[in-house]
């Protein structure tokens, strides 16, 4: 069984965390914002995918094999679509807008969400 680091650990995740502000702010477009809320809209799994993208050199950075990252890619793209997707469609069904504080709370579900991904990928990518 092999045994990580903590600062090996906390190094990952942190790097998963920049990722995603990285892909969720200066690589999101407008276009890709309105697309999520549209199952199967090209801009909406270009988001996700570039998420997936990023997990991925994130992974093989830190030393992962192929088979790991491409796996640990995928569940990144699936759970980040629907979670986005599943976000914007209750945004919508419910009206909030950033006016609302109930926006803001679905907002933090959200970031919250994607947060605990990443914790679930480190988890799965240091298990043995």
């Amino acid at each position: 069984m092999q045994s990580y680091d903590l600062a090996f650990v906390l190094l990952l995740v942190a790097g998963l965390q920049v990722k995603h502000f990285v892909c969720d702010g200066p690589l999101q477009t407008l276009g890709m914002v309105q697309s999520k809320s549209h199952y199967g809209r090209p801009l909406g799994l270009a988001h996700a995918a570039i998420h997936a993208l990023g997990t991925a050199v994130v992974l093989a950075v830190a030393g992962f094999g192929a088979k790991l990252v491409l796996v640990l890619a995928v569940i990144e793209f699936l759970i980040h679509y629907h979670v986005d997707f599943a976000k914007e469609n209750f945004l919508k069904w419910t009206g909030w807008t950033t006016r609302d504080a109930p926006f803001w709370w679905t907002f933090c579900a959200d970031q919250g969400l994607h947060q605990l991904t990443y914790l679930l990928l480190a988890w799965l990518a240091l298990r043995p």
